[in-house]
C-alpha cells in the first residue's frame, strides 16, 4: 500500500473550502479547449405538431424516477460552508426532481465529525444521490469496506469513483500513484452492493479508457469532458511551486471536448448509463449532449454560485436549464427524452 502525501497546512475540509472560492473568484476555466457544443446545432421545426406543455421530460437513473434527465454534478463538502451548499443543492435537486451528485467523501470516511456535510438525504428523499470518492484512493488504503462507508454517509443509491490525474499532480498534496487501478475498480464492483460508476472531472473519457472500464464491470459513466473548470488551473492557483503554477500554463488546453465524449462512448457501448457532463451552461447545452447519447447532462459550476446564495436561487437557475430543454425539444418536435437521444435534427460542424 502506497503511503498518503500530506500537507500539514492544508486539512481536507480547508481545501474544499479553498477549491470553491477559488471557482468562484478565479477564471478557472481551461484555455483553448472547448465543450465542442458551440460545434453542434439543431436544425429548426418549424411545425413541431407538439403542445409545449405536454414534452414529458421524465426520465430514470439507478432505479429511481426523476422530473428531468438533469444531475448536479459531485462538487463540493466536508467543511461547514460546503456542507450547507450540498444541503442547498439537494434541497433544489429535490424540489426540482434532477438527480445529485456529492463532492469526494473521503474526508468523511476519514473524519467522521465531517460526515454531517454530506448527510442531504433528509432534504431529498425521492432522488438519486450518488456518493463520490478518487478511484486513486483504491491504492492509498481504501477498500471495499471504506467505499461502502461512503454510500452509508450519505444514504446514496450508487458510488462514483473519479479520475483526476491531472489534478493531483498539481495538487500540493495529490495522490499520484494511479498503477493497477482498472483491476481494483473491477474488484470493488464484484463487492460493494451499490453500483459503482466513474467519472472524470473536466478532461472526459474517451471511448477507448470508457470501454476497458465497461469490461471492468462499472454500472454508469460520466464522461466529464473538457470544456468548463480545468482543475490544473484551480491547482495553480493554490500551488506555491513555482514550477507547477508554471507548468499549469502549458495544460490549460488539455482534455477532450465533452461533446466528443459522449459521442464516442455512445459509439462504442450503446446500452452503458452515460452521464454527459463538463461545461454545461444552458439547456441548450443539455439537449445537445442527451441528443449526442448522453442519459442525463449534469451542471457543475453553473449552479455553484446560485447554491452559495441560497436553495432557492439554485432552483431557479434550475428551472430555467429545465425551460431551456424543453424549449430545444419544442424547436425540433421532439416530445420525449427518448426521442431527444440521437435526434436527426442535431448537425456537428
Amino acid at each position: 500500500m502506497t503511503e498518503k502525501k500530506t500537507d500539514p497546512g492544508h486539512t481536507t475540509g480547508d481545501r474544499k473550502s479553498e477549491h470553491v472560492r477559488l471557482c468562484l473568484e478565479e477564471d478557472v476555466a481551461g484555455e483553448g479547449v472547448t465543450t465542442g457544443f458551440e460545434r453542434c446545432a439543431f436544425r429548426h421545426n418549424a411545425l413541431p405538431e407538439l403542445d409545449f406543455d405536454d414534452i414529458d421530460l421524465s426520465s430514470s437513473f439507478v432505479g429511481r424516477r426523476l422530473k428531468a434527465p438533469l444531475l448536479i454534478s459531485s462538487m463540493t463538502g466536508g467543511s461547514a460552508g460546503t456542507g450547507r451548499i450540498n444541503e442547498r443543492l439537494a434541497e433544489a435537486a429535490q424540489a426540482r426532481g434532477w438527480a445529485m451528485g456529492l463532492g469526494s467523501i473521503r474526508a468523511a470516511v476519514e473524519r467522521e465529525e465531517l460526515a454531517a456535510t454530506f448527510k442531504v438525504r433528509h432534504k431529498a428523499p425521492d432522488i438519486p444521490v450518488i456518493a463520490n470518492l478518487g478511484a486513486v484512493q483504491l491504492n492509498y488504503g481504501f477498500g471495499a469496506d471504506e467505499c461502502r462507508r461512503a454510500v452509508e454517509i450519505a444514504e446514496a443509491d450508487a458510488l462514483v469513483l473519479h479520475l483526476n490525474g491531472l489534478q493531483e499532480v498539481f495538487q500540493p498534496e495529490g495522490n499520484t500513484d494511479f498503477r493497477g487501478l482498472l483491476d481494483k475498480i473491477r474488484r470493488l464492483c464484484r463487492e460493494l452492493d451499490a453500483p459503482v460508476g466513474v467519472k472524470e472531472v473536466g478532461w472526459g473519457i474517451d471511448g477507448e479508457t470508457a470501454l476497458r472500464l465497461a469490461e471492468a464491470g462499472v454500472a454508469f459513466i460520466d464522461a466529464a469532458g473538457a470544456g468548463g473548470t480545468s482543475w490544473s488551473q484551480v491547482e495553480k492557483f493554490r500551488s506555491a511551486d513555482p514550477v507547477r503554477r508554471a507548468a499549469a500554463e502549458a495544460f490549460a488546453g488539455w482534455g477532450t471536448g465533452t461533446a466528443d465524449c459522449i459521442a464516442q462512448i455512445r459509439a462504442d457501448l450503446p446500452e452503458l448509463p452515460l452521464i454527459g457532463s463538463g461545461g454545461l451552461t444552458s439547456g441548450v447545452d443539455a439537449a445537445k449532449a442527451i441528443s449526442l447519447g448522453a442519459d442525463l447532462a449534469g451542471f457543475g459550476r453553473a449552479l455553484l454560485g446560485p447554491a452559495v446564495d441560497s436553495a432557492e436561487s439554485a432552483a431557479r437557475a434550475m428551472e430555467q436549464a429545465e425551460f431551456e430543454l424543453r424549449t430545444v425539444m419544442f424547436g425540433i418536435g421532439a416530445g420525449s427524452v427518448h426521442e431527444l437521444k440521437g435526434h436527426k435534427r442535431l448537425v456537428r460542424c
